[in-house]
């Protein structure tokens, strides 16, 4: 199995070394706090045993996620939370309190997922465990069941080893799933039908893994088999009973404001997301107008056409990315960084003439170099692997998707911010590109956060996303769904591509302004990055001195 440059293999890695360096490593156990002060070796103590600590038990290779233990893990977290705050970091260097600010919301976390979420009781599809993709951000998007397996990490054909863990990791599923439909008492009637599409998924990533490595393990094909058969019954049973659900599905405003500063340390509530989402999607609207004004005697951008066209066209957007990154010192390039992006740039898929393809495949077919902004995302995981931030903390993902507005907020933020820097200069078309998309994603985060308002329900959701994208490129109701689905299992998902590049922006000017005439684009990314893929307020306190009042304790 290779783990190299995965996002979990460096989190097992990091906390596996930090619980050798602990005294203390016993998830079980309530640690007590100290009578004065610590230091920051006993913070990253700390967080070595707090990774395990949140983790539940595992029982014959199941997580046990029951009703008992959940009540037993919420009642140790005071205890962990105390730990924290004794330490007393206000003296420390401006880095090392980052560092416990994150801890801190990573327990923020675990208690707004005890009081509030309650993936294990709410959500049918906290219990997909096959993950066939990597995903772009540094861990999981949303909720993950622990135990997850990702098929992408294993070398295929598979070694007789790898074989034989991974038989006896899928081979827990169908436990697993028992356990679940006693877990499963909520009532949030959005959440629980979205869970039909989650193990229609499931079922066919094990069909495909099955006709993948059929025939190299009996005990794997049995496995798969069982496996496909209890998510196969699972799915019939959400089916059964998703008319008897009628709650709501969302967290509510006041929740998902606390959840913002608290946990994913976004200084914005649920109004004022609303007003910035609301300005982003008339912005984006009206600038595209404005494009197609200016451009309206250009040709429209013809789409790629055969699969040698994809493959010429991908290769050379890649490089004009990387030489403009790099030619317009924009930030410092490293060896790894081209590969990264390059080997995601997929294949070519035909489609019928006037079909529309998956949104983004809209944009990539029509001008590669655009999405290549966005695949920022590929450069940073590779920086992660390859050059990993030197604190204990910072080196692995944080938990609960605290990174989201850092991560999808830098993605999407380059797309706009590489196009004023002149990336797009000469392709006035193109530009129009942008603005789809920034529309695309205002429209489905405004539908975002009036599910967790609990304004609109699933279908309204779909139907306003579906209705403010541009030119009619969202019509694919399952894809909509499937992304307000996320949205509502992780509060601020559906904003952060947004509310991050608003942050990034003004961090941006706010260190000009600080610099005065030593300012320089790639000194402010380089030092941006340099951070790590923290929260932006964090960036911000570790680039000028700025702390947030998100961060003020009470």
């Amino acid at each position: 199995m290779d783990m190299r440059g995965t996002t979990n293999g460096l989190i097992r890695a990091c906390v596996a070394a930090m619980c050798l360096a602990s005294t203390a490593c016993a998830p079980g156990d309530a640690p007590e706090a100290p009578g004065g002060g610590g230091s920051y070796d006993d913070l990253t103590a700390l967080f070595a045993e707090w990774r395990e600590f949140e983790a539940p038990d595992f029982v014959d290779g199941v997580p046990d996620y029951s009703a008992d233990a959940m009540a037993a893990q919420y009642a140790e977290l005071p205890a962990w939370r105390a730990r924290l705050e004794a330490l007393n970091p206000e003296e420390w260097p401006a880095a090392r309190q980052i560092d416990w600010h994150l801890v801190r919301a990573e327990m923020n976390g675990l208690d707004f997922d005890h009081r509030v979420r309650q993936p294990w009781a709410r959500n049918p599809a906290f219990y997909v465990t096959i993950f066939a993709a990597e995903s772009d951000v540094p861990a999981h998007e949303g909720p993950v069941i622990h135990g997850w397996i990702d098929l992408w990490t294993y070398d295929y054909p598979l070694s007789e080893n790898d074989a034989a863990e991974l038989a006896s990791r899928i081979g827990s599923i169908p436990a697993l799933l028992e356990q679940a439909r006693v877990n499963l008492t909520g009532n949030a009637h959005d959440l629980w039908v979205a869970g039909l599409r989650s193990f229609r998924a499931q079922a066919s990533d094990l069909d495909a893994l099955a006709g993948r490595v059929g025939g190299a393990s009996r005990a794997l094909d049995d496995a798969i088999a069982a496996a496909g058969a209890a998510t196969d019954g699972f799915h019939d049973w959400i089916g059964e009973l998703a008319d008897s659900k009628t709650g709501t599905s969302g967290v509510g405003k006041d929740n998902y404001t606390w959840y913002m500063h608290n946990v994913h340390l976004v200084p914005y509530s649920w109004e004022q997301q609303v007003t910035l989402m609301r300005r982003e999607l008339a912005r984006s609207h009206s600038s595209l107008r404005l494009e197609e004004h200016r451009n309206r005697n250009l040709p429209e951008l013809e789409r790629i056409a055969t699969a040698e066209e994809y493959d010429r066209r991908l290769n050379a957007a890649v490089d004009d990315y990387m030489r403009f990154i790099e030619d317009d010192e924009i930030q410092t390039v490293e060896d790894w960084m081209d590969p990264a992006i390059r080997a995601k740039n997929g294949s070519f898929s035909p489609v019928a003439p006037g079909e529309i393809r998956n949104f983004f495949s809209e944009v990539t077919y029509r001008d590669p170099v655009v999405m290549r902004a966005h695949m920022h995302h590929w450069i940073e995981l590779a920086t992660m692997a390859e050059a990993p931030h030197a604190s204990p903390v910072r080196s692995v993902p944080l938990l609960y998707n605290i990174w989201d507005a850092r991560s999808e907020g830098l993605a999407t933020g380059m797309e706009e911010m590489m196009m004023h820097a002149g990336l797009l200069d000469g392709k006035p078309r193109s530009r129009e590109l942008v603005w789809i998309m920034l529309a695309q994603r205002a429209a489905r985060a405004l539908s975002g956060l009036y599910l967790h308002g609990n304004v609109f329900d699933m279908e309204e959701a779909v139907a306003h996303a579906s209705t403010w994208t541009p030119r009619g490129w969202l019509p694919d109701a399952d894809l909509v769904r499937g992304e307000q689905h996320l949205y509502l299992q992780q509060p601020g998902y559906g904003t952060s591509y947004i509310t991050g590049k608003i942050q990034i922006e003004e961090l941006m000017a706010e260190w000009a302004i600080q610099e005065g005439d030593a300012f320089t684009v790639q000194r402010f990314f380089d030092a941006f990055f340099g951070a790590g893929a923290i929260p932006v307020v964090l960036t911000r306190w570790e680039m000028t001195g700025a702390v947030d009042a998100v961060l003020i304790r009470d």
